[in-house]
């Protein structure tokens, strides 16, 4: 059973959200809450598996409550995954809460169907990266941002055939695409990621693709780089 909470600051929104979730199986509400300061505190009660995380939040918004959540001083034993939530394409908030660790995001007007869908993926610990508007995002706003030396020289660490996987992670290719665009089996593409994200010290996918823009191992608008 996939335990979610559900954090928006809009009474209407959080019922939705909950009305289409509790209907589906696998899938239980666990709680809500108004604000990000509210949503850490029930979180860390409630220890959901999922938290369904608006952008614009009073008290604390939803940036800083990701960082509450997922940074160092999170509790012991408890991290869950973050979904974002925004009714913006284009907001430099979800870009940081992708660094602080969020799973993906998904604007507020998207179908039911993919909402269950963005919930599942996320839980079962992977990134939520199929939406183009995922690295649009990335590339708008890395493309303003210097290359990280620190990072660039992390990839030192990689071999070369790690170095190309975390490419064509950084690209939204998934372990299958990766796979036949290496010509490699799909168990032997999740070690090589595996390992990335080890080595990188990064946390999922999404991590890996904002540091593979930064570092400059791939380049916005690029050669591969699917549409904006």
């Amino acid at each position: 059973m996939i335990r979610a909470l559900i954090v928006d600051d809009q009474s209407m929104i959080r019922m939705g959200i909950r009305a289409i979730l509790q209907a589906q199986p696998g899938i239980e509400v666990v709680g809500e809450a108004e604000d990000g300061q509210a949503g850490v505190e029930r979180s860390h009660r409630l220890r959901p598996d999922v938290v369904l995380m608006d952008v614009r939040m009073p008290v604390l918004d939803g940036l800083a409550a990701t960082r509450a959540l997922l940074g160092p001083e999170r509790p012991v034993g408890h991290t869950p995954r973050v979904l974002m939530l925004t009714t913006f394409d284009l907001d430099d908030y979800i870009y940081a809460a992708l660094q602080a660790g969020a799973s993906g995001f998904l604007l507020k007007d998207s179908e039911p169907e993919e909402l269950v869908r963005a919930v599942r993926v996320v839980a079962h610990g992977e990134a939520l990266l199929a939406p183009n508007i995922t690295r649009r995002l990335i590339e708008s706003f890395v493309e303003a941002r210097p290359h990280r030396p620190a990072g660039a020289t992390a990839l030192n660490a990689l071999t070369d055939r790690e170095r190309e996987v975390l490419r064509l992670i950084a690209l939204g290719l998934s372990n299958t695409e990766i796979a036949a665009s290496l010509f490699i089996a799909e168990p032997t593409t999740k070690t090589h990621v595996s390992r990335i994200l080890r080595k990188l010290g990064l946390r999922d996918r999404v991590q890996a693709v904002v540091f593979g823009y930064e570092t400059g191992l791939v380049s916005p608008g690029g050669p591969g780089s699917r549409g904006r």
